[in-house]
């Protein structure tokens, strides 16, 4: 697995498709999570988003999913990875997740996440 390949397993690890956020299909059906893709080589530490999506006009839903990315990334705030070459280290970031309303559509749900993630490889 590369590290773009880990992301995606990560953010793909809850129930619901998983796309980069530069990738979602015109024909998506919600709830899904989107994430940037970003990476770096040993002792770089790079902050990264996703966004979980549903629809309705409730929040828990969402809420429920962010609370399990926090649970999945561990008690003791990381998650770690196997990737071809070394390790992906993820943690929460600050602050992990919030709200966003999206002003033309208020059954929109979103929460922001951030993580940071630690590419332990060489290349």
């Amino acid at each position: 697995m590369d590290k773009g390949q880990a992301l995606n397993y990560f953010w793909s690890s809850f129930g619901l498709p998983a796309y980069d956020e530069n990738t979602v299909p015109d024909d998506a059906v919600l709830p899904y999570i989107t994430y940037n893709t970003v990476t770096d080589s040993l002792d770089n530490v790079i902050p990264l988003t996703g966004s979980v999506w549903y629809k309705g006009m409730s929040w828990a839903d969402v809420e429920a999913k962010s609370a399990e990315i926090a649970r999945h990334i561990g008690e003791y705030g990381h998650n770690v990875i196997r990737i071809d070459g070394g390790y992906v280290y993820i943690t929460k970031g600050s602050p992990f997740a919030q709200r966003v309303v999206d002003g033309s559509d208020e059954q929109m749900r979103r929460i922001y996440i951030n993580i940071t993630a630690e590419f332990l490889t060489a290349y």
